[in-house]
């Protein structure tokens, strides 16, 4: 008996509402997700620079996940419930 195996996911994507995206940036407070890569916090540093002068964002928070290999923790989730968008860095 042969079985062949299919090396793409073929899971059934999940029906679901995108995120809705920020009409403008100016005096928004964006959060900043470094994902624990290397190079990752220079992108983001270079980033929270812009988004300053460039488009006006009031706040920016910088968080940090333990691993990259994983979901976010619940918890850092929670302690961004009140930004108004996350940008998240992948970087090597």
């Amino acid at each position: 008996m042969t079985t062949l195996v299919n090396p793409l996911d073929e899971r059934a994507e999940a029906s679901g509402v995108p995120a809705p995206r920020l009409e403008r940036l100016e005096g928004s407070t964006l959060a900043l997700l470094d994902i624990s890569k290397p190079g990752g916090s220079h992108f983001l540093d270079r980033m929270a620079e812009l988004l300053v002068s460039r488009y006006g964002v009031a706040r920016i928070v910088r968080e940090t996940k333990p691993t990259y290999t994983k979901p976010a923790p619940p918890a850092l989730v929670g302690k961004l419930g009140f930004v108004d968008g996350v940008i998240e860095a992948l970087a090597d």
